[in-house]
């Protein structure tokens, strides 16, 4: 709570500053008006319309990601505001204006009102809560409405092109012409909403995307007012608040990155938490059924010399697959360190003396959170397997950096170990083939009868 608390406050007093200085660059252009400077260049133009075009499809494809991952709805209409943003900016700004010089009323419109639609929905979205339970589905949907919606957009307009206001301010006006002005104000107090909307979930659940977004729209607030006292003096005109738009753009890319980032992380411990929960069904629940069976064994009046034993020895594989269990639970939900959450395994795992771990760890070594829940998993697998199957006394971790900063996870141990191609067989060295993949990782194990095994983890550059 506390950091939450500085998070905001740290937020807060950035908004302040950059509210500042966007606001004296907007009372430094309107009290010298010679700073209202646009350039005729329609290819400039063009360019910086397209990135934001694409900028605003990735941040859909990326707040489409974390809703899959996630299931939040507001995630969903994040993605479908920002996709009917960028298409509309795409359809109506980018592709007429690759084969004129200029674009006509109807598709200026139509472009500016799509605009508004999907920074609407974008405004909206911190207001909504609750989880969607059909996914694929609802993504589906949303993408089908916004491209329905554009068309009849575009079919609307094009159909009453000669009533539309114009899209230009009149040589020497000092203000936008009022269809405009009122298109461009709606668009100004729509970013206020999502201003505020976002810095209220960020206050509320310390998103960091939140975060992201609202200095975005902090950003674009200030373009759409820039352009309400500046108005273009043509269709292909560049000005100073394109650039702001194009740098709030580049914010809530940054923005819906990192957060896709943490959902996908948010993911894995959701994975590994079902996978915990499955070998828990598998271990523990058989020891306390053969417990139960034991003591119903008592009940029916076998002796005790002949249950007792297999009663203590049940009871005491299901305190060690309890304390397992309870291992990995927090280290998956990350709330102990990957050095000392691996070193309490190895303590659980030699505590009744029959096999010997030595664990090295790099200090200087940097693992990414993927990395660290794979590589717990690689090593957890890797020594159960010496302990169940190869008959060892001993065995070596290390985890560290070669020379040539290449960095790997080596196991090896003084077993019985196997025939080679035999490791195909087992479903354990299967798992941790599968985990180093998952991390981008190389495999490869080595053994040899009487000799013992060797696996090795070679982990991304």
């Amino acid at each position: 709570m506390r950091r939450q608390r500085t998070q905001l406050q740290a937020w807060l007093w950035g908004e302040v500053v950059l509210s500042g200085l966007l606001a004296a660059s907007l009372a430094l252009l309107l009290w010298f008006p010679t700073l209202r400077t646009q350039y005729d260049g329609p290819q400039l133009l063009l360019v910086l319309e397209t990135i934001m075009a694409l900028a605003g499809v990735l941040v859909a494809l990326l707040a489409g990601a974390r809703f899959s991952v996630v299931g939040e709805r507001t995630d969903l209409l994040l993605a479908a505001g920002f996709l009917i943003w960028s298409l509309s900016t795409a359809a109506f700004a980018v592709v007429p204006a690759l084969g004129s010089a200029s674009l006509d009323r109807a598709d200026g419109w139509a472009a500016l009102a799509g605009g508004i639609a999907g920074q609407s929905l974008v405004a909206l979205a911190p207001f909504v809560g609750g989880r969607s339970r059909a996914r694929d589905r609802a993504l589906g949907d949303a993408v089908l409405a916004a491209a329905v919606a554009l068309a009849a957009v575009w079919l609307l307009l094009r159909a009453h092109g000669s009533a539309l206001p114009a899209l230009t301010a009149v040589p020497g006006a000092s203000a936008a012409p009022p269809g405009l002005a009122s298109a461009l104000a709606v668009q100004a107090l729509i970013n206020l909403l999502a201003v505020v909307g976002w810095g209220r979930m960020l206050a509320r659940t310390g998103d960091d995307l939140a975060r992201w977004l609202a200095l975005g729209f902090t950003l674009l607030l200030f373009a759409a007012l820039h352009l309400v006292f500046a108005p273009p003096q043509g269709m292909m005109y560049v000005a100073a608040g394109d650039y702001l738009r194009l740098l709030a753009f580049a914010v809530m890319l940054v923005g819906a990155w990192r957060a896709i980032r943490s959902a996908e992380l948010g993911r894995a411990v959701a994975e590994e938490r079902a996978r915990v929960a499955r070998e828990i069904h598998d271990g523990l629940a058989q020891y306390l059924f053969a417990i139960s069976t034991h003591a119903q064994m008592l009940e029916a009046g076998m002796p005790l010399e002949e249950v007792g034993p297999q009663l203590k020895e049940a009871a005491g594989l299901a305190q060690q697959e309890a304390r397992f269990a309870i291992l990995a639970l927090s280290s998956a939900s990350g709330t102990a360190p990957f050095d000392s959450a691996l070193r309490r395994y190895v303590e659980f795992l030699t505590a009744d003396g029959e096999l010997a771990v030595d664990l090295e760890i790099d200090p200087a070594i940097r693992l990414a959170p993927d990395e660290q829940i794979e590589i717990f998993r690689i090593v957890q697998e890797g020594l159960g397997n010496v302990r169940r199957h190869a008959n060892a006394t001993k065995a070596d971790v290390v985890i560290g950096r070669r020379a040539s900063g290449e960095r790997f996870v080596a196991i090896e141990d003084d077993g019985e170990g196997f025939p080679s191609g035999g490791e195909t067989a087992g479903q354990g060295l299967r798992n941790m083939r599968d985990r180093a993949f998952s991390i981008d990782g190389g495999f490869s194990v080595r053994s040899t009868p009487g000799l013992g095994t060797a696996l090795e983890v070679v982990l991304r550059a």
